[in-house]
């Protein structure tokens, strides 16, 4: 028990040490916050009104939600590699602390963040008309998991970070696994609509069960809404696009219909007027010329 009061103690010391960076380094958290507002109001509002409108706002926002919180994992791996190359680790390793104080508390201090992040989030999804429908306990419960979820992806953050040897090895790193593992899940759409193999992927998907749960907690649809086909676009489109396939294949179907420049390979081309031309059969290149021979 004394042991696991230490590491609590110590470990919220070194939160707080690295809370207090970020109070007098703010813009550490400008990443954390403008990214997922801008992502809130790219995909509100540019790309809503062909994927469903104001319901597809209340399928996004819920996923938002979970992809911002694991990309909050990088600033994880950017703490902990940070404090390994200026040698805070050798410092802390010197004191009489616990030894798991140290990524403990990082997770703590990015916990904090994430809460943040959280509340300024959805701040933004109430702007853009998202709703929570499924009562304060399920607003609570949804909350919680999310928390969780980024205390969870916090320490596969600083797992990556205590392996890399740099910073720029290390903001790499943090964030080239999440791309692919935040976009080929139920985020953004449903992973019913995505191939085989990525579905299989998509359903396997931790982030896809917890944007799920979430939604399911905040009464939102798990199930974007339907988006009619397209029809191939305007008939003045489409008229434009055959009569330049009809005029593209009348010219280089055939070989006795293509350029000329393509047909007779240029023999001693000679700029005219800033182009080239081609060599004009029996005609001789202009020159200096020859003196005649008198015998």
């Amino acid at each position: 028990m004394a042991v696991l009061t230490r590491a609590a103690r110590d470990s919220s010391v070194v939160a707080w040490r690295n809370l207090v960076t970020i109070k007098r380094n703010p813009d550490l958290l400008f990443g954390a916050v403008v990214n997922p507002i801008i992502f809130v109001l790219l995909f509100a509002y540019v790309f809503a009104g062909s994927l469903g409108g104001d319901g597809y706002r209340h399928f996004l926002v819920g996923g938002i939600f979970v992809q911002t919180v694991a990309f909050n994992s990088a600033f994880t791996t950017l703490g902990l590699t940070n404090d390994l190359t200026k040698g805070m680790i050798d410092r802390f390793r010197s004191l009489p602390m616990s030894r798991l104080a140290v990524i403990l508390g990082r997770t703590a201090s990015d916990l904090v963040v994430s809460a943040v992040t959280l509340v300024i989030m959805t701040l933004a999804g109430l702007v853009v008309g998202w709703r929570i429908d499924g009562g304060l306990v399920g607003a609570v419960l949804g909350y919680l998991l999310l928390l969780l979820f980024a205390f969870a992806m916090s320490w596969v953050g600083g797992w990556i970070g205590l392996l890399c040897r740099s910073v720029e090895v290390a903001q790499s790193a943090g964030l080239i696994w999440l791309f692919p593992v935040s976009f080929i899940a139920s985020v953004f759409v449903s992973a019913q609509t995505l191939p085989g193999p990525l579905r299989a992927f998509a359903e396997w998907n931790p982030i896809s069960a917890v944007a799920d749960t979430t939604r399911r907690l905040f009464g939102n649809p798990i199930q974007p809404p339907d988006i009619a086909p397209a029809t191939g676009g305007s008939p003045s489109i489409r008229a434009c696009t055959r009569w330049e396939a009809r005029c593209w294949s009348s010219r280089y179907s055939c070989p006795w219909r293509w350029p000329a420049t393509a047909r007779y390979p240029a023999e001693e081309s000679q700029p005219v007027r800033g182009r080239f031309r081609g060599p004009t059969p029996g005609r001789r290149p202009r020159g200096r010329r020859r003196p005649s021979r008198t015998r």
